[in-house]
């Protein structure tokens, strides 16, 4: 696009730009994003940085809209618990939440139940995190070809970019009722 218009644009360009604007796409994207379900599965999955395994740890509803997403350099209770508090404190208290046999997601629910007057239920089934397991494919689907991250912190920014952009392709933005707007028109609209 850019060369049609006479610029040379470099791709350490585009990085930046990327850099600079997704923390600030992100942050507009919350504001206009659909509430969710009351019924969560979540599971981490893995994402080489530097040659090193990270973890973004992802929530789902049971209709497969995403609910948050945390990228952490550690797998442990701390990271666990992180995770759970920003998705609470962005999306409202869950009913029910289904995870796999992680004894530090475990431990990290139950850490936030000891400080509830209602717990959340705790469902560990290992097998009832199919929809969450199947929404991976399409991050890894994504970062794969990327050939790896070299640096944690810009990780994270191009990690939230790509999952607000699956959101958005998943329609969990609001939008006027009866219109079914492209993902780049629901994009356009609220950068607009």
């Amino acid at each position: 696009m850019m060369a049609e218009r006479g610029i040379d644009v470099d791709h350490s360009t585009v990085h930046r730009w990327v850099i600079k604007l997704v923390p600030l796409f992100e942050k507009t994207f919350r504001k206009f994003k659909q509430p969710v379900g009351k019924s969560w599965q979540m599971d981490e999955t893995y994402i080489k940085v530097k040659g090193q395994w990270k973890y973004l740890y992802r929530a789902v509803d049971k209709v497969g809209n995403t609910i948050d997403f945390l990228f952490r350099a550690k797998r442990d209770k701390v990271a666990a618990r992180c995770f759970f508090e920003k998705s609470i404190a962005q999306n409202g208290v869950p009913e029910t939440i289904t995870i796999d046999k992680s004894g530090s997601n475990l431990a990290a629910l139950h850490a936030v139940n000891a400080e509830r007057e209602t717990p959340i239920t705790i469902r560990q089934v290992k097998y009832l995190n199919n929809v969450v397991e199947q929404d991976h494919r399409a991050i890894k689907r994504i970062t794969r070809p990327m050939l790896g991250f070299k640096d944690f912190r810009c990780a994270r920014i191009i990690l939230s970019g790509i999952e607000v952009m699956h959101m958005i392709r998943k329609g969990q933005m609001k939008t006027e009722s009866g219109t079914y707007p492209s993902a780049a028109e629901q994009f356009y609209s609220m950068v607009m």
